[in-house]
């Protein structure tokens, strides 16, 4: 009965290997491998995108190719970020699906719900939002924590700004790439100049430029129909500041040459900055941590304690200079002066949002220690100048980040050892 058993298990193991063909290998990159099941899963997301953009279809073959481009650069990236050390772990990718829930007004139960509803597979969406994690770890730190921007940097930017026509003037752009390794040979160039041409035939004769940065650019944000989005004067790319202001809207820019390789820029739309207001808040503090001789219960009691104090009448800038441990604060009697918006961490500031002028928060917590807020006063602060060196510090943050991360996806693709199976 037995052999009988084991034999009927066997031929029940040979028909189901036979009735499921061999998964094929699509592209060998260093020593991983890319399936034709990942491509087509790939381009089945890729294809929902561009229907929900309402954007044009690249054709097939084209599509395909881009989507395995793709696939090598995130293999690539999260090798790197293996042999670099960064994970992502199941705590953290918890808390991020129900963030993503959470934006679209969902549980996490009845999210996974409208994906399996939708035909994606849980499972596959979880991994897939745990490499997009693990990719952007690794691109702060390979890439953003390593931009520095000095005041003198922002000293000339500002200035420059005053005397720049459309100086505020912020810009929709969309980006076309035809990449070219460094020291490229001149057969490798020519290539390029006969895409480039290509690419420059089918926007003459009244081509989607979405559709064709989706069929032919090896810019990052290809599949997108190379969207840059809104950017403003100083967050352009060095390349691109002294061209794009001359554009008219829909106007496409003649070929500019970078180490990167060819580059083409649309201005999609573009539009002035309204005046910013900023708000500020006047506001003090006092802080209690836990430490080896304080629970963090015993901190959140004895604060209740101080408010107390204070809601019966005693002064809080004295009772702060007693009592708070942020030092730097304390001796100003807990004064943070005055408060613009993004300085402080996220749960401090919509508490001190909350309250009106005068009123004392409840005792809460904050990744620091147990907090209690008095707003003393609010103004409103047209640009600020502490807000304009802000601003500028992000602009050119950002436009060397761009500049960067290119030249750091480039060198990574070009070291590699990449080999496509035609099958």
């Amino acid at each position: 009965m037995i052999k009988y058993l084991i034999v009927a298990l066997l031929l029940l193991t040979t028909n189901m290997i036979s009735a499921k063909p061999l998964d094929k290998i699509v592209a060998v990159v260093n020593d991983q491998v890319i399936l034709e099941s990942e491509l087509v899963e790939m381009e089945q997301t890729v294809r929902q995108q561009i229907r929900q953009r309402n954007s044009a279809m690249p054709p097939s073959e084209i599509l395909r190719q881009q989507v395995l481009e793709r696939l090598v650069m995130q293999n690539l990236q999260l090798e790197e970020a293996e042999k670099v050390g960064i994970r992502v772990g199941d705590d953290a990718l918890n808390a991020a699906l129900k963030q993503i829930a959470t934006k679209n007004n969902m549980t996490l139960r009845q999210f996974r719900d409208v994906l399996a509803n939708d035909g994606y597979d849980f499972s596959l969406f979880r991994e897939t939002i745990r490499n997009e994690m693990i990719i952007a770890r690794l691109r702060k730190s390979q890439v953003e924590d390593r931009v520095v921007v000095s005041d003198r940097e922002i000293d000339n930017f500002l200035a420059t700004q005053q005397i720049q026509e459309g100086g505020d003037i912020e810009y929709d752009l969309q980006h076309i790439l035809i990449s070219l390794p460094e020291a490229a040979s001149p057969e490798q160039v020519q290539a390029a100049e006969k895409r480039l041409q290509k690419i420059q035939n089918l926007l003459t004769e009244g081509g989607d430029f979405a559709e064709i940065a989706a069929g032919y650019s090896d810019g990052q944000n290809a599949l997108e129909g190379g969207e840059l989005g809104w950017r403003k004067q100083g967050e352009l790319p060095s390349l691109f500041a002294a061209v794009v202001p001359s554009l008219a809207v829909g106007e496409v820019s003649q070929p500019l040459r970078s180490g990167s390789g060819y580059h083409l820029v649309r201005i999609k739309d573009k539009k002035s900055q309204e005046v910013h207001l900023v708000k500020q808040t006047l506001a003090s503090h006092i802080l209690l941590k836990a430490n080896e001789l304080t629970t963090d219960e015993q901190a959140k009691q004895r604060l209740e304690q101080l408010r107390q104090r204070i809601i019966n009448g005693e002064d809080f800038a004295e009772l702060a200079k007693a009592h708070s441990e942020d030092t730097g604060s304390a001796i100003d009697g807990g004064s943070l002066g005055w408060v613009s918006p993004g300085v402080m961490v996220p749960e401090f500031e919509e508490k001190m949002n909350e309250l009106a002028v005068g009123e004392v928060s409840d005792v809460f917590k904050s990744r620091f220690g147990w907090h209690l807020i008095k707003v003393f006063d609010r103004r409103e602060e047209n640009m600020a100048e502490e807000y304009k060196r802000s601003q500028a510090r992000e602009q050119i943050r950002q436009r060397k980040i761009d500049e960067d991360m290119e030249t750091w996806l480039r060198t990574m693709r070009d070291e590699a050892y990449v080999e496509y199976r035609n099958n």
